[in-house]
């Protein structure tokens, strides 16, 4: 099986170009390490280049270990050919607690440094969380955006992240975190796909040289958070039947197709090199037209990631 070039496009204060598609490593349950590494290795072999992980996970030692493997069979010639993601976990949002949480993911990955680091979420969470959904409302804490943003543009002056960015950012809260940045988040990851597609935010992040990154591209079926309502889309199926496609093509496609980047995950070694086999072919004005009046329905929240609690709702209620 060929090896499928994925393109690569620049993301603003990023020192370097991120392939469009990333492999993500988020798994509900949490795939075993050994698991997780042998796809990570699948991936590699189908010609993805970015992988997306987060201390949250629980996968930066398999793509650490996994990435230490390419490197000796050969299927990477070196680390540059690789773009990294990671996140900095909300219980390490302070601002002293920053740097040494970085160094701690460069750690688990074996690397010198990551190509992208994100503040997972706009809260802080205290040392006692232990498990999502948080027990109490005083473990979730406000975040103190300045001073956390500039323990971010050290770790990027340290050279230990090539570029520094925020994932799950309202644009009130990027309007914030504008206000005081030296240096402005390259990526705003969020989920996006044609049943949440993220019109506002788009423009907004547009106009401010923002790049968005798309989590959820397939509505994360089979997960807690997640359903097929990507998957089972009607209008997605209709025209992936026309085109001889699949439905999951059809929706990264159309998100390729708005300038963003995508994060898919998928263990399974045919689905996989199907997710990025979507260049060398392009929806129909009229298909566009259909996809984008689609009814709209968001599906990561937050009161049901961690907990029913008021800040968690106002943050629903932005994004």
């Amino acid at each position: 099986m060929g090896v499928t070039q994925i393109p690569e496009i620049s993301a603003g204060s990023c020192d370097r170009t991120m392939p469009v598609i990333g492999m993500g490593t988020s798994a509900d349950p949490p795939a075993d390490p050994e698991t997780a590494k042998a796809a990570i290795l699948e991936a590699i072999r189908a010609g993805y280049r970015h992988f997306d992980t987060a201390f949250a996970y629980g996968s930066e030692k398999p793509l650490g270990e996994a990435i230490a493997e390419a490197l000796r069979l050969g299927l990477v010639k070196s680390r540059d050919e690789l773009f990294i993601t990671t996140k900095l976990w909300s219980s390490f949002a302070e601002k002293d607690m920053i740097v040494p949480a970085m160094k701690m993911s460069l750690s688990n990955l074996q690397l010198e440094y990551v190509d992208m680091y994100l503040i997972h979420w706009p809260v802080r969470l205290s040392k006692e969380v232990k498990k999502m959904p948080v027990e109490k409302r005083e473990y979730i804490l406000p975040l103190d955006l300045k001073s956390v943003w500039e323990a971010m543009e050290e770790c990027k002056n340290l050279g230990l992240t090539k570029g520094i960015g925020v994932s799950n950012f309202s644009c009130k809260k990027l309007e914030e975190l504008l206000a005081t940045a030296k240096i402005p988040p390259a990526v705003n990851q969020v989920e996006m796909n044609p049943i949440w597609q993220q019109k506002q935010l788009r423009e907004y992040c547009n106009a401010k040289g923002i790049h968005i990154s798309a989590y959820s591209p397939l509505g994360a079926n089979n997960t807690k958070w997640g359903d097929n309502r990507v998957i089972g889309c009607n209008v997605l199926e209709e025209i992936a039947k026309s085109r001889g496609k699949t439905s999951a093509q059809v929706s990264l496609r159309w998100l390729y197709e708005q300038g963003v980047s995508i994060v898919t995950k998928s263990y399974n070694k045919q689905r996989m090199r199907e997710n990025v086999d979507i260049f060398d072919w392009s929806l129909t004005e009229e298909e566009s037209k259909r996809i984008a009046q689609l009814p709209q329905k968001k599906g990561v929240l937050y009161a049901n990631l961690i907990g029913p609690y008021d800040i968690c709702l106002e943050i629903d209620a932005e994004i």
